[in-house]
């Protein structure tokens, strides 16, 4: 898998670390306080879509009063608190990193979290050292399953999409790394269990836990 792959892009939530499952109790916290509730597909319709896309999707599928930006400062405060101190890294997330960053392997995460979120993880487990580049799909045209955010990660990293291998938890995610041009390794997540099959058919990889790749290393 890591043969000739001179740089490594990451998504952050439900791949680096275990946060997929607080967004749906936002959701429903959130559109609560409109007394509305939460459609059963929701999850489906908004995954991949940047934080920016995804409050114009709230916005305009509930129609709301407040803003795009109030919506993404609600947001903001009530995920606060979870990435601060109660969202985890997943398994060997760090010695992988270590060994890749011991082997000159170049990396970088491409997410669709905001950058509010993803500098208070970054700061929190000090993951700087290791990330050349950090980007959010509010940076580019198109979130996922566009495959903007992968290749701004490329860019700035200076290498080919074709030398990149991305790490994915979610089908959109997969298909925008494909569609960047990169290989792509999707990651069992709880969160995406229900696509798993569909998971293990799209990608060219499918591990479990980072353990799988280290002990290959």
């Amino acid at each position: 898998m890591l043969d000739k792959v001179k740089a490594i892009i990451f998504d952050l939530d439900g791949t680096l670390i275990d946060s997929m499952w607080l967004w749906k109790q936002i959701d429903i916290d959130y559109l609560a306080k409109f007394n509305i509730e939460l459609p059963d597909s929701l999850q489906d319709e908004i995954e991949g879509k940047s934080f920016t896309e995804t409050a114009q999707f709230f916005k305009e599928r509930f129609q709301l009063d407040d803003d795009v930006e109030m919506i993404k400062r609600d947001w903001n405060d009530m995920a606060s608190i979870y990435y601060m101190e109660k969202v985890m890294l997943k398994a060997h997330v760090i010695p992988f990193l270590k060994h890749l960053k011991d082997k000159g392997v170049k990396m970088g995460i491409a997410t669709s979290n905001s950058k509010v979120l993803v500098t208070k993880i970054v700061e929190r487990f000090n993951l700087s050292v290791y990330f050349e580049s950090i980007r959010t799909s509010c940076e580019v045209d198109k979130g996922k399953p566009a495959p903007d955010v992968y290749l701004k990660v490329a860019e700035d990293l200076v290498v080919e999409p074709k030398d990149c291998l991305v790490f994915e938890d979610v089908i959109n995610g997969v298909l925008a790394g494909q569609s960047a041009g990169m290989k792509v390794c999707a990651v069992y997540d709880e969160f995406s269990r229900h696509a798993k099959i569909s998971l293990e058919e799209m990608a060219d990889y499918y591990i479990e836990s980072f353990a799988v790749v280290l002990a290959l290393a």
